[in-house]
């Protein structure tokens, strides 16, 4: 499998196919880089270099016990970049990975990229704080950290097979594989990577970065997105980028990337034309 080793000696796995303008994926949590198979199949069609890694800790990437926060996931993603020698690159991050992308470019700067993208992402801040009155309390989140330490098995099933896709809203048929596809991934990573995890993409304050970035940036979110509500992040983040656009889907769940893929790919496409 090709991999890379990172400054602490963690090795990080990552897919790279095709040639053409690099387009570079960051999954969300707890996934890996198969979260896109559906996105890099279709631009690998259409002529793209598509790329994915396991961030450190997920899916085939070293299960290391330390540097699970949004500094580490940045520099890796660097690290891969430079690795490959990445130029006029277009960024894709879904959830967790939207915030991965910002920090990545707000922290490296913007010489490898060309644009981004922002699928139903968790910038600026999920948690809710006095600046931040519309976010989560973190006792939701301590409640995810809870369940995941006690029966992680349980909870990687349930979470799909509910809020992640809308499998729980009335008249939405459940997608049996889909569930299991989850859970797989899930389950390749380790505990304590996604234990942490549950910090980096919570309480990581990414506003300074957003305001940072002048490359164009496509922010995607679903309005019933129950995983990281829509008032509080897409429409903000969009707001604070110098170059934004918001593109909002009227009922689409978190994981619209794989439930909704024809309409996201068709969008991602023309902006990355545009």
């Amino acid at each position: 499998m090709p991999t890379i080793a990172t400054k602490d000696s963690t090795e990080i796995f990552y897919k790279d196919w095709g040639w053409g303008q690099p387009i570079v994926f960051s999954h969300g949590w707890p996934l890996s880089a198969d979260d896109w198979d559906t996105q890099m199949l279709f631009f690998l069609g259409k002529g793209f270099r598509v790329i994915a890694h396991d961030r450190r800790g997920h899916g085939r990437s070293s299960q290391t016990d330390g540097g699970h926060d949004m500094d580490h996931y940045a520099d890796d993603l660097a690290t891969l970049t430079a690795h490959l020698d990445l130029k006029d690159a277009v960024h894709v991050g879904h959830s967790t990975g939207g915030g991965e992308v910002v920090h990545y470019i707000a922290r490296h700067g913007e010489s490898r990229v060309a644009k981004a993208a922002l699928i139903a992402a968790v910038p600026p801040l999920m948690v809710k704080t006095e600046a931040n009155p519309g976010g989560l309390p973190k006792e939701i989140f301590d409640g995810l950290q809870a369940q995941l330490a006690a029966n992680r098995s349980q909870f990687y099933y349930d979470l799909p097979a509910g809020p992640f896709y809308g499998y729980n809203r009335p008249g939405v048929k459940a997608s049996v594989p889909v569930i299991w596809n989850w859970w797989r991934q899930g389950m390749m990573g380790g505990a304590k990577a996604h234990y942490d995890g549950i910090v980096a993409f919570s309480q990581t304050d990414f506003t300074e970065d957003l305001k940072t970035i002048s490359v164009p940036v496509l922010v995607m979110h679903g309005d019933d997105d129950q995983i990281v509500p829509y008032a509080d992040s897409g429409p903000l983040s969009a707001k604070l980028l110098k170059n934004g656009v918001l593109k909002t889907y009227k009922g689409f769940p978190h994981g619209m990337p794989t439930t909704e893929a024809d309409t996201i790919n068709s969008d991602l496409l023309a902006f990355i034309k545009s």
